[in-house]
């Protein structure tokens, strides 16, 4: 299907994003990877007037250390995440998330920011900035401020971002030591939304947990933090007692959607199978 008729205008700033923006009343949408806004303009689920590309602002780049945080420009591409090494070091959760997004020829293309913006239930990166208690840089014409990755998902592909608002850079905790990871879905195809996911890190010290954060995707409208899952672990060891009882917590924490194609109950017990996978897997960043 042909795309509706739009105008096309490329920001070299954020402030002259947020003038071209403002120039259209609303009838506007950033273009930052395509690889949403196209296909949704294709189908009809949207027709702005007016295309602002965003790729080419410098602020929106870029991945380095600043103080305690990792910072991630926005523009990072889902292959730069893949590849970059301060990522794998301190952001370990997202450089394995990143092999499960779709693949080669749009991990090239698709960005961080506009994966998260989109904020797609079935997808990982969402997930994995929850687990990792991440904090989401987010600038507008009223300047900048920031939002937890616990509020910055609020239903089906709506955000925290506000009218004109752009999602500049995500900021991870640098992890302490003795930290483990875990990350796995389960789809039906390489490449394919996953019907179930799992992203988890945790604090480990003298063998025993004091620390726990997960959350899952796919199974929600948005993806879900697994609080009682998280208390189950915690001052316990990653033994297959605790593992079994955290796995029955998942009952507390998830509501999964009921459809004829795919049951609620199913999704739960995959849910399930998965969190117990990648709890027994969980590992350091060497």
């Amino acid at each position: 299907m042909k795309l509706p008729s739009f105008e096309y205008l490329r920001a070299r700033s954020l402030a002259e994003a947020w003038a071209l923006h403002s120039e259209a009343e609303g009838d506007a949408v950033y273009l930052s990877g395509g690889h949403s806004v196209v296909p949704s303009m294709a189908l009809r689920l949207q027709a702005p007037s007016r295309l602002i590309d965003i790729s080419h602002i410098a602020e929106l780049h870029g991945v380095d250390l600043q103080g305690e945080t990792l910072r991630i420009g926005a523009m990072t591409r889902h292959s730069e995440v893949l590849a970059n090494p301060l990522i794998a070091r301190h952001a370990p959760l997202l450089s394995r998330a990143a092999p499960h997004v779709a693949h080669p020829a749009i991990r090239n293309r698709g960005t961080i920011g506009g994966n998260l913006a989109l904020a797609d239930p079935a997808s990982e990166f969402p997930a994995a900035v929850l687990a990792m208690r991440a904090d989401l840089e987010v600038t507008g014409p009223d300047g900048q401020r920031m939002i937890s990755a616990d509020d910055f998902f609020i239903d089906l592909y709506e955000t925290a971002l506000t009218l004109g608002e752009v999602l500049t850079a995500i900021h991870v905790p640098l992890p302490p030591e003795g930290r483990v990871y875990g990350f796995d879905e389960i789809a039906r195809r390489r490449g394919d939304y996953a019907m179930v996911g799992v992203a988890a890190q945790a604090d480990v010290q003298d063998g025993v947990i004091s620390e726990a954060s997960i959350s899952l995707f796919s199974v929600s409208v948005t993806p879900v933090r697994a609080a009682a899952t998280q208390e189950a672990l915690k001052g316990s060891p990653l033994s297959p007692d605790t593992i079994a009882r955290a796995q029955a917590a998942l009952a507390t924490d998830l509501d999964p959607p009921d459809d004829p194609g795919f049951p609620a109950e199913r999704r739960l017990q995959l849910a399930r199978v998965l969190l117990g996978r990648v709890l027994n897997r969980m590992e350091a960043v060497q």
